[in-house]
């Protein structure tokens, strides 16, 4: 019952939010329907494409929810289901949703650009260079970590050790299931786009078209699965994920992320069942305590469980998608509201079903039975349906697991596209519109092939790092990049005359918190090191120490020239 509950509570305060807060913000803004978006104005074929609001719905909330909201929240639990509710609930209506939802608005205002550009038209040039070397080193935490979860979500025990071929499995295992499916979305996805782009189909039979394919490559991929290594398959989504990030956002990106989000809501429809049906047929008990304490294994509660939970409350990635593809895509600014606010609230309560997922097989997480949040997120849910070993365990495991996949390689797409058009930003002088504007040696470094091949590369090597090795650096510098975007959108809003007051209490607990978890990392780090502990010069370890070094001296300075910039508006008003 305490499951059933917790998302009954989930749902009516965060529906609240979405209705009376949400709305407020739309006014303060001045949110116009009748206004033309950058979809239109500058309308190229490629990156600026007019998307159906289903269809921009689609890969928004597919980008933004990765693996994120499943991760963050299941590792976090160990702190109790009451701190991690109230922080996804309270932080995704007031911090995430505002700063998602404020981005876009932003964004839309400004031709479609990114938050550096947004930066430079408040605080100037030098704040917009250092936010753009700060943010491609978030979105190479980013390609890092989910290369890592994908890969994971692949491999079996026996893959791991390379004990198996590669090739085609008869019989296979939910991994090797998940890697069959993954591949053939590829390809539908590919195929819906030439169906609703170049042959004029509808959405709605395009869609049912869809639907079908999703069926037809789950049956084929249960009884058929795709092994290879752990080496080859990072190798693999590497290559993947630069193409993707090269080609028209409708061959790819935008049908790959529309068809995903159906597999997300029947994800979600899926656990709502199985939750509201668990107190009658008594297949699971939620057994997480309401609290267990102010210091846990991962840290205490400040600032570590406003780290772990990440993209269930506040992610500064999602700033980067608004700004970088989602508002280059949106057809209207009525549909401003649900795609910049209302997916973040979905991602919410995606976070608070993945701690009643974890709360089903609890104490199996805590002693270390699972090997990653996203199989325990799996089990917990399949527990709802069945027994372990059970066949209706078994399938409802392998679809929750192509899920998680499917997200992770989704914000990879994304991901991987927005560095390609920040790394371009960062050598372009006033003026040079593309890369062949560009003379010398900043041509070649802002040519998109030269910075998508840099930043996978990079991102890949890291991919193979323990998922515990990336994941608390990604989340405070992912957290940090959202307490400089909130101070981002807020310095905008204050110049163009319009309410900024909701962003400070944000802004202000987002940059603390993950400050001082960056302060607390370094520390971590070089302790072992003086004291000459073995194993503490692992490479691994300097990346850490190295990475969170930089990106706490660059939040520091950005914080610095935001504080002069809110101090001359003050005065200036």
């Amino acid at each position: 019952m305490t499951a059933l509950l917790i998302i009954i509570a989930a749902i009516v305060l965060l529906l609240a939010g979405y209705i009376f807060y949400g709305s407020w913000l739309a006014k303060q803004w001045g949110i116009d329907p009748t206004r033309k978006t950058p979809a239109h104005e500058k309308a190229d074929g490629v990156d600026y494409v007019p998307a159906k609001p289903a269809v921009l719905m689609g890969h928004h909330f597919s980008s933004i929810a990765g693996a994120g909201p499943i991760n963050g929240p299941i590792q976090a639990a160990v702190f109790g289901w009451v701190p991690v509710f109230l922080w996804c609930v309270v932080g995704g209506i007031f911090f995430g949703g505002l700063q998602d939802f404020g981005s876009l608005f932003a964004s839309l205002r400004n031709d479609g650009k990114s938050v550096g550009e947004i930066i430079k038209t408040s605080m100037g040039s030098k704040a917009k260079k250092l936010f753009i070397i700060f943010a491609l080193l978030v979105l190479i935490l980013v390609i890092a970590s989910f290369v890592n979860v994908v890969a994971g979500t692949f491999l079996t025990a026996a893959d791991a050790a390379g004990k198996v071929a590669f090739g085609f499995v008869k019989n296979p295992t939910g991994n090797q299931t998940t890697a069959m499916i993954s591949l053939l979305f590829i390809v539908l996805a590919i195929v819906y786009g030439i169906l609703t782009n170049k042959c004029g189909l509808k959405t709605l039979p395009a869609t049912l078209i869809g639907l079908a394919g999703i069926v037809l490559i789950t049956i084929l991929g249960l009884n058929v699965g795709f092994a290879m290594s752990r080496t080859a398959w990072i190798v693999f989504i590497g290559i993947y994920i630069a193409v993707a990030s090269l080609v028209p956002v409708w061959i790819l990106l935008q049908p790959r992320d529309y068809l995903s989000s159906f597999l997300l809501y029947a994800m979600i429809a899926l656990a709502l069942v199985g939750i509201v049906s668990s107190p009658i047929t008594e297949s699971a008990t939620f057994t997480i305590p309401a609290f267990t304490g102010w210091k846990t294994g991962i840290g205490t509660m400040f600032p570590a469980l406003f780290i772990t939970v990440a993209c269930g409350a506040c992610s500064g990635f999602h700033s980067l998608i608004s700004t970088g593809t989602s508002s280059k895509q949106l057809d209207s600014e009525k549909n401003a509201k649900a795609i910049g606010y209302g997916s973040m609230l979905i991602e919410s309560a995606l976070g608070i079903i993945s701690l009643v997922a974890v709360g089903m097989v609890f104490d199996k997480y805590k002693n270390g039975g699972f090997g990653s949040p996203s199989a325990a997120f799996g089990a917990g849910l399949a527990t709802l349906f069945g027994k372990e070993g059970s066949s209706a365990y078994n399938t409802i495991y392998a679809l929750l697991t192509l899920a998680v996949s499917v997200f992770a390689l989704t914000s990879l797409d994304t991901g991987t596209r927005l560095s390609r058009f920040m790394f371009s930003e960062l050598f372009l002088k006033e003026g040079e519109a593309t890369w062949k504007d560009a003379k010398g040696i900043r041509k070649l470094l802002a040519n998109p092939f030269f910075g998508t091949s840099l930043m996978v590369l990079i991102g890949c090597i890291l991919g193979g790092l323990k998922l515990s090795a990336i994941w608390g650096l990604f989340g405070a510098a992912n957290q940090l990049l959202a307490g400089i975007a909130l101070m981002a959108v807020a310095a905008w809003l204050g110049q163009a005359g319009k309410n900024n007051k909701m962003f400070f209490i944000p802004m202000i607990f987002m940059l603390a918190a993950t400050l001082t978890q960056l302060v607390l990392t370094i520390i971590g780090k070089l302790k072992p090191m003086f004291a000459g502990t073995k194993g503490a010069f692992f490479w691994g370890n300097w990346f850490q120490l190295c990475f969170a070094t930089a990106m706490a001296v660059l939040a520091v300075i950005l914080v610095v020239e935001g504080v002069q910039t809110f101090a001359k508006q003050k005065k200036n008003a």
